[in-house]
């Protein structure tokens, strides 16, 4: 906000300096089980909320990770809420791990449905909390490794846990998504209507070393219509996640998510012009 004479020039720095410092909370929740779950919230950047964007993150992870995608969704208006997920934080990752070893018992979270019914419970929360918060009618979800699974079931795609999507958000935006597996079929995301982008790296590897090719089966499986997948060079599974030298990548993550929902929100998907570092398919 730029004004020009004194009182209001005192009244905005002050309303702006707020701004920076409420920019960013960590709220709790309380879910349809009563359950209370931990979010971080990014207040928009600007005068109005264009939108809302919900981040669920990786097996192991919580609210506090992905801030990248907080202060850039924040940036470009978005209300951004990035949720903990107690049934498949740290604390169950290491009870896992500690049972079965990091691998298998990584395999056995990402496969069990009791995490994922508490995920959609804690989306629920945030979606709510949110909508009291933000007035549009623009809901993304975003989601890394088992969060890219929890968004590729919420758009509809078949899993052999017996989970149902509903479809409720406008757009998905799946980070390092799952081939065909332990947790999707062959052909589960032929029916996905929604807007949706893909993103992967080519060092990004499957749970088991399986190659990071197999996280474009889902694109190649889904039918046309504002779908996206980007390929970034030498991109690992966690610098989606933002750990390890993974500056570069988050920018470029937050380059394509944001030219990927101007083309959701002028209604023709189009990438208008090519982004440095990374090859984006479209259909």
């Amino acid at each position: 906000m730029k004004v020009l004479f004194g009182f209001f020039t005192a009244v905005a720095i002050f309303h702006g300096l707020t701004s920076v410092i409420c920019a960013q909370e960590t709220i709790s929740l309380i879910r349809d089980d009563q359950k209370a779950t931990p979010v971080q919230a990014y207040r928009p950047k600007m005068a109005f909320c264009s939108g809302i964007a919900i981040v669920s993150p990786g097996a192991g992870g919580s609210e506090q990770g992905y801030r990248y995608l907080g202060e850039a969704l924040s940036s470009l208006g978005y209300l951004t809420v990035v949720t903990g997920h107690q049934e498949s934080g740290l604390r169950v990752l290491r009870d896992q791990a500690f049972r079965n070893g990091l691998r298998r018992g990584l395999a056995e979270l990402i496969t069990d449905p009791d995490a994922y019914r508490g995920r959609f419970m804690d989306l629920a929360a945030a979606t709510r909390w949110a909508q009291d918060q933000c007035g549009s009618s623009k809901f993304i979800l975003i989601g890394h490794s088992m969060g890219a699974a929890t968004a590729m079931i919420a758009a509809g795609a078949h899993n052999h846990l017996g989970s149902n999507g509903t479809n409720a958000f406008s757009a998905y935006i799946a980070l390092s998504p799952q081939g065909a597996g332990l947790i999707f079929p062959e052909n589960a995301w032929a029916d996905i209507k929604a807007p949706m982008l893909m993103l992967t790296g080519t060092r990004d590897t499957e749970l088991g070393g399986g190659s990071w090719e197999t996280r474009t089966e889902a694109f190649k499986n889904m039918p046309a219509g504002c779908k996206w997948l980007g390929v970034i060079e030498g991109a690992t599974h966690m610098n989606f996640a933002g750990i390890g030298r993974s500056r570069s990548v988050e920018a470029v993550t937050a380059q394509t998510i944001g030219a990927f929902l101007d083309g959701v929100h002028r209604g023709d998907c189009r990438l208008e012009k090519p982004i440095d570092g990374v090859q984006i398919d479209t259909k």
